[in-house]
């Protein structure tokens, strides 16, 4: 059975996706890290989902569902850099703000529902979502007041979602991909 996932996409990912003009498009890939400045997608596998998610004035958003083709580099990827200078994923540039720029980046290809920043999570299902880890242990999302996120540290991260929560969230997305 596949697993599911949440990410944290930041205020910078998210305003370089519209300037970019990506609201409405799919994305074909997303970019995994070693260094902490891009959180790595450890666990994912093919056909895993993994929810991208934004923070907006104490909101929470799903701003697209993707579902993990595979985690390799591939001709799409263009030519892989030959100095530190040169780009790490040409063939990708128009997603580069995904973290094709990020320390140690690697190419996750994934089937996306189109990029959007009208989709919140509603109040109750907030503060119902709960991650597991791979001990089995489960935890909840801190800092939600009446339906509200306060604080967004504890989605900072790549974490598994428990089945009930990514049956909560796949409900706020609709059918898609």
């Amino acid at each position: 059975m596949p697993d599911a996932f949440t990410i944290l996409w930041t205020h910078d990912t998210c305003r370089a996706l519209r300037k970019a003009g990506r609201t409405g498009e799919r994305p074909p890939v997303a970019f995994s890290g070693v260094h902490s400045s891009l959180p790595a997608w450890s666990g994912a596998r093919a056909g895993d989902e993994v929810y991208a998610l934004h923070v907006n004035r104490c909101a929470v958003f799903v701003v697209s569902r993707m579902r993990v083709v595979d985690m390799e580099r591939r001709e799409c990827c263009g030519t892989a850099p030959a100095t530190w200078q040169d780009p790490a994923f040409p063939g990708h540039e128009d997603w580069s703000m995904l973290g094709a720029g990020g320390c140690g980046a690697a190419a996750v290809h994934v089937d996306a529902t189109p990029v959007r920043f009208d989709v919140p999570i509603p109040g109750d299902v907030l503060a119902g979502l709960t991650w597991r880890n791979r001990r089995g242990r489960t935890r909840g999302l801190k800092y939600v007041v009446e339906g509200r996120l306060e604080r967004s540290v504890s989605l900072q991260g790549f974490y598994r979602l428990t089945p009930e929560s990514a049956d909560e969230l796949t409900k706020v997305v609709g059918d898609g991909p």
